[in-house]
């Protein structure tokens, strides 16, 4: 039995316990997810604890799955009852639209201020999302020059901070955010294989070994519309239908690093996360198909009971640059 993935680091508990107290003060959430697995980069708990608040979603790293998935995933959304935007913060797509769809969202905000006399004031935002789905350079980018720490991997951010975009617009940059339990299982590896969780949390070998078993899957439910017959046997000289993604990582580390499956599962990982492979989702719209279960995982039943933090106090917010 493979062992469970699990990682609620204390940085983590903190902020989301100041995320609480300062979601009372956000007009607007923008909920930031990967375009690659936006079904499991979903917190469940933002709607509980903003009930009352817009939610904007952004899909972001939009450059990492094919075009023709982005319009399916549009339309799945919208039967949903709920609109998607399309980003890449690496390379400024979709962000000044993003900045005009935040500010529209909050236009009720100074409709009632001014019903009750009062001046306008700028809308506030906060980004939310899990760890490395890339919040912070989203904002970088809304603001126009590095004002928060940004890089492609879990854990940066710590603590939160508010950030002017300009006279209409403060946005609150926060941590990745997980739930306290990751129960699906399924979704945690696809958090691992996408490096939006901590790397102490799971096993190389494992999640590679999955990656290989998911793209199989959904070239076959897909006929190779979404992720192209012959990907990985073009990249690694070796043909992904010799057996499971065990067999295909022992096969690779064998003919390309003179049997060193650790070597074979972290180039394989890296390959992925870098785009190298081309435009791969893990997910796709349930309307299209399921994706693959890993059914060596073992599956815990939900709760809706949220584990106690072991941290009693929350992150301290910087306020230097906080609206009044």
């Amino acid at each position: 039995m493979s062992p469970l993935i699990q990682w609620y680091p204390g940085h983590i508990a903190k902020a989301e316990k100041s995320l609480k107290e300062q979601l009372k003060r956000v007009d607007v959430i923008l909920e930031v997810r990967d375009a690659r697995i936006p079904l499991s980069t979903h917190h469940p708990r933002i709607a509980q604890w903003a009930p009352d608040k817009p939610c904007v979603l952004v899909l972001n790293r939009q450059d990492m799955i094919p075009s023709h998935l982005r319009e399916a995933w549009r339309e799945w959304f919208k039967a949903q009852g709920q609109d998607i935007y399309f980003t890449d913060a690496k390379d400024g797509k979709g962000i000044k639209a993003l900045a005009k769809i935040a500010a529209k969202a909050g236009v009720a905000v100074n409709d009632r201020r001014e019903s009750r006399g009062m001046r306008p004031r700028s809308v506030r935002t906060v980004v939310i999302g899990y760890p490395n789905v890339g919040k912070s350079a989203l904002i970088n980018r809304l603001v126009g020059r590095r004002v928060v720490e940004s890089a492609r991997k879990a854990g940066v951010t710590r603590q939160l901070r508010w950030v002017r975009i300009d006279d209409n617009l403060d946005l609150l940059d926060a941590p990745g955010i997980l739930p306290a339990r990751l129960d699906d299982q399924t979704a945690a590896v696809k958090l691992a294989l996408c490096d939006d969780i901590g790397t102490a949390s799971y096993d190389n070998q494992r999640v590679a070994a999955n990656l290989v078993d998911q793209l199989k899957a959904l070239q076959k439910i897909t006929q190779g519309r979404v992720v192209p017959e012959g990907l990985l046997r073009d990249r690694y000289s070796v043909d992904e239908s010799i057996g499971t993604g065990e067999d295909y990582l022992i096969a690779m580390g064998e003919v390309n690093y003179q049997g060193d499956i650790e070597r074979a599962a972290r180039k394989l990982l890296q390959d992925f996360r870098k785009g190298v492979l081309g435009p791969v989702p893990l997910e796709i719209p349930p309307t299209l198909a399921a994706p693959a279960v890993d059914p060596d995982i073992e599956q815990q039943p939900e709760t809706t009971t949220e584990p106690e933090s072991e941290t009693s106090a929350p992150a301290e917010t910087s306020t230097s640059e906080q609206p009044n």
